[in-house]
């Protein structure tokens, strides 16, 4: 047939380019030890930076929100399906955010992707075609897909530049301005200049909107995120952070002025639309925030930045960059696709999982292995890696 034809020889063209990807297959709980398709594995690529995706608290917790609740909501959030575990959830996460965010309420959602192109979809809604929004060069691909289902006027600002998103807001005659940014970049692992921006948009009257899916449960002092890392608070905030990450379970939540939210619950057609994540989940988050704000939290954060320090200090690295990153993301560069999944094979064949990324992901020629760190792992696991990585780059690259 000639529409498989077609989709064949752009498979075998991504083959050619070394784009392929494959899904590997997880025989246990996420955790740094795993086996994958039927072979033990040190895990460096989950995004449980916490270690609570497996955590006995949180297990039982799901447990008992299935007693409780049953396992599935059963319909939208507007129709039957908001339990008082959703309830207690959003005001758990509306307490949380109170400190950053004038008159916080919160909203969860099923995930991130569906979080962002709520919020970003109904905020252009407010004035349709007269919006402009101003989106950061490696923003997430669920930011990218929601500013062009926005129907706004999106205009990209080159990564970090905020003298040039300046310009384009003193520029803007717009009736509603957005400008959108991950706090921590999720290929790169450094984090946006959140109080620049936030000052921006407060000067020129846009909202700030915040993805912060690999800084909730991570950053500040209680875990609160980006927010409370760079002690922020404003009207013009809003924030979303993931729950599949840190928080180890799965879902997202946005935090915004009450008004805001009230907006969309009204207009977000992604909220709107969808069933309700099932209660069970929520109920396990819950005991997720526990431990993330508690003393437990607190430890795994500290042990989780030794571990970064770590690594860094270990590896050695002569043709390969290390990306300056204080995150729990450690990006090696390597350039070239064919030499990225070199590296990943001879790490694989030593029992390390850690992927290459490569375009369209990340930009053409950067090429990455990207270490992601738990606080799960443990000195030795980090030591190991760092002495596998050395050796690999000099056989690589000799």
């Amino acid at each position: 047939m000639r529409l498989l034809g077609q989709l064949e020889q752009q498979l075998h063209q991504l083959d050619r380019q070394k784009l392929l990807r494959r899904r590997r297959v997880a025989d246990m709980p996420c955790a740094p030890h795993v086996t994958v398709d039927g072979r033990p594995m040190l895990a460096f690529c989950s995004n449980d930076y916490l270690g609570l995706a497996a955590h006995p608290r949180l297990v039982e917790a799901l447990k008992e929100g299935a007693e409780k609740y049953g396992v599935g909501s059963g319909a939208s959030h507007l129709i039957s399906g908001h339990s008082r575990a959703h309830d207690l959830l959003e005001e758990r996460f509306a307490g949380l955010m109170s400190p950053y965010i004038e008159q916080a309420r919160a909203l969860t959602f099923c995930t991130g992707y569906m979080a962002n192109l709520a919020v970003l979809t109904a905020l252009a809604a407010v004035s349709g075609r007269d919006t402009d929004l101003f989106s950061e060069s490696l923003n997430h691909a669920s930011l990218i897909d929601g500013a062009r289902l926005s129907r706004a006027n999106v205009q990209v600002y080159a990564h970090g530049d905020v003298e040039a998103l300046e310009g384009l807001l003193k520029a803007s005659a717009a009736k509603t301005k957005i400008v959108v940014t991950d706090s921590v970049f999720s290929m790169d692992g450094d984090l946006a200049p959140l109080p620049a921006l936030l000052a921006l948009c407060e000067r020129h009257d846009a909202w700030l909107v915040i993805d912060d899916a690999h800084g909730f449960g991570v950053l500040g002092a209680n875990g609160h995120g980006a927010l409370e890392h760079f002690r922020l608070r404003s009207h013009n905030l809003i924030y979303m952070g993931t729950l599949g990450k840190a928080a180890g379970v799965g879902g997202a939540f946005v935090a915004a002025h009450a008004t805001v939210i009230e907006w969309l619950v009204q207009r977000a057609r992604p909220y709107i639309y969808t069933t309700a994540a099932p209660p069970a989940l929520s109920h396990a988050l819950l005991a997720s925030l526990d431990l993330i704000t508690g003393k437990e939290g607190a430890a795994r954060r500290t042990h989780l930045q030794q571990l970064i320090a770590q690594l860094q200090d270990g590896l050695r690295l002569r043709h390969w960059q290390l990306f300056p990153s204080q995150t729990a993301i450690q990006p090696v560069i390597i350039g070239a696709n064919e030499e990225a999944l070199r590296a990943a094979a001879l790490l694989h064949a030593q029992g390390y999982w850690v992927p290459a990324i490569r375009p369209p992901t990340v930009p053409a020629d950067t090429a990455r292995l990207r270490i992601t760190l738990s606080a799960a792992h443990t000195a030795a696991d980090v030591a190991q890696l760092a002495q596998a990585f050395n050796a690999i780059e000099r056989e690589v690259r000799p």
